[in-house]
């Protein structure tokens, strides 16, 4: 599993964190040094292999329908079950960020 999109996030939210609780300025800048990540990739990039995911399985799938002889059920099956999770983690991922984009709305200045 890869665990670097995970770490880039928690550095980003890291960083936040520290700006919103009006942490020294040199924190700050330490925090986007050592994790210094743009969270418009992460989660473009991530949406990128949820689709790539998708599409493997899709095509696994047409294979098996079409009676390729490399393509076997479970493989299919694994492919599908594999591509049905990931889209549903970044259906939580997009509800987390919908709850947190309301929430610093509501916030009273």
């Amino acid at each position: 599993m890869d665990t670097k999109g995970i770490d880039q996030m928690l550095g980003l939210l890291r960083a936040t964190t520290a700006q919103a609780t009006g942490k020294p300025a040199e924190t700050q800048a330490a925090a986007g040094a050592a994790g210094g990540v743009d969270f418009a990739t992460v989660l473009k990039n991530s949406i990128e292999q949820v689709n790539q995911t998708q599409q493997q399985a899709e095509t696994l799938a047409a294979n098996f329908a079409a009676g390729d002889g490399n393509a076997n059920l479970h493989d299919v099956m694994i492919a599908l079950q594999k591509a049905n999770v990931s889209f549903q983690e970044m259906v939580q991922v997009r509800n987390k960020l919908v709850t947190a984009y309301h929430d610093v709305m509501n916030i009273q200045v």
